[in-house]
């Protein structure tokens, strides 16, 4: 049984009477110990299913399909259960750490916070010595633990919202985009610390970034989504090297590489935006900005994620027996 399971999961928000689909049909599962990369746009949806795993969706979301955390559909939670499962079981490093921090707390106050709420045996002065070894295992000297976030730098910050996601021995990290604000070393040490991380402690991970080659060097499976669907699904390696749904390969060649003569000049680009969800082309969704688009692209309805050789993927191109002259 996988770790955590997105069974058919839809996320619809509802505002000023209208309804906007952000998330439509995602199936995904996470083993222990496996890292799984979502990539795409802003607006496709990673943020938005992620969301639905410790129940942080705004109340005018509507959620269905199964959510399933070591085999319990949390949608179905009652919310005190809920409330003991954030952190202890599934924990989040948010985007900002800059944001997520309390200004006017010192570090290890609000590293202790979750481990005196969750764990019932837990005394300050316990909390304190855990505190520390927190900070030790993601690279910071303990002593840290007396520093306000203004003392720190953005890196630290990022490893004190790692050490807070670890503080409670969660089964399974979401890491909502940990290093966009970073600068490019940084950046590298704090994606080395989730690696060394995931692999000593054996837990689960959900990687959300748009930057897929990022993910293809700290995933071992990514997830592309585009207008809240998923569009391409497969070992991370193959998806970033030989992408097969042309949004994928639109992804991977927004970003040079070093030795590759096709990226000696400017990275290839992709014009438009992603679609607004309340107003959805026909057909496939991407096809108003696909660069190999045909005529049947836009008529009917949208491909099925279909297993195509060693991964999953949601192109018409790609199932010829559903492309019409």
């Amino acid at each position: 049984m996988a770790l955590l399971e997105f069974d058919d999961v839809h996320v619809t928000y509802r505002a000023r009477g209208t309804e906007v689909p952000a998330v439509r049909g995602v199936t995904l599962a996470v083993d222990a110990g496996e890292v799984l990369g979502i990539a795409g746009e802003s607006g496709c949806g990673k943020t938005t299913l992620t969301s639905t795993v410790l129940r942080m969706q705004p109340a005018s979301a509507a959620v269905s399909g199964e959510v399933r955390l070591d085999g319990q559909n949390v949608l179905e939670l009652s919310w005190g259960k809920v409330r003991a499962l954030r952190w202890a079981q599934a924990s989040v490093v948010f985007q900002g750490a800059m944001h997520a921090l309390n200004p006017v707390q010192r570090i290890g106050d609000q590293l202790a916070e979750p481990i005196l709420l969750h764990d019932p045996k837990a005394t300050p002065r316990s909390a304190s010595a855990r505190v520390g070894e927190l900070l030790e295992q993601v690279g910071l000297p303990a002593r840290r633990a007396k520093s306000y976030p203004h003392q720190l730098s953005g890196g630290q910050k990022q490893r004190v919202m790692i050490a807070m996601a670890l503080a409670c021995g969660p089964r399974l990290i979401v890491a909502d985009e940990p290093t966009t604000a970073l600068d490019v070393m940084v950046q590298a040490q704090v994606l080395d610390v989730l690696s060394d991380l995931v692999k000593d402690l054996g837990v689960g991970m959900v990687f959300i970034s748009h930057d897929l080659s990022v993910l293809s060097s700290t995933c071992d499976r990514i997830a592309v989504m585009y207008a809240g669907r998923i569009v391409e699904e497969g070992p991370a390696a193959q998806v970033f090297d030989h992408p097969k749904h042309p949004y994928a390969a639109a992804l991977a060649g927004a970003f040079p590489r070093i030795g590759d003569t096709r990226f000696r000049y400017a990275p290839a680009g992709l014009p438009g935006d992603p679609p607004f969800p309340g107003d959805l082309p026909t057909g496939c969704t991407f096809h108003p900005r696909c660069p190999r688009a045909v005529d049947s692209c836009s008529t009917g309805g949208e491909p099925a994620l279909l297993q195509v050789d060693d991964r999953r993927t949601a192109c018409f191109l790609l199932q010829p027996e559903q492309v019409t002259a």
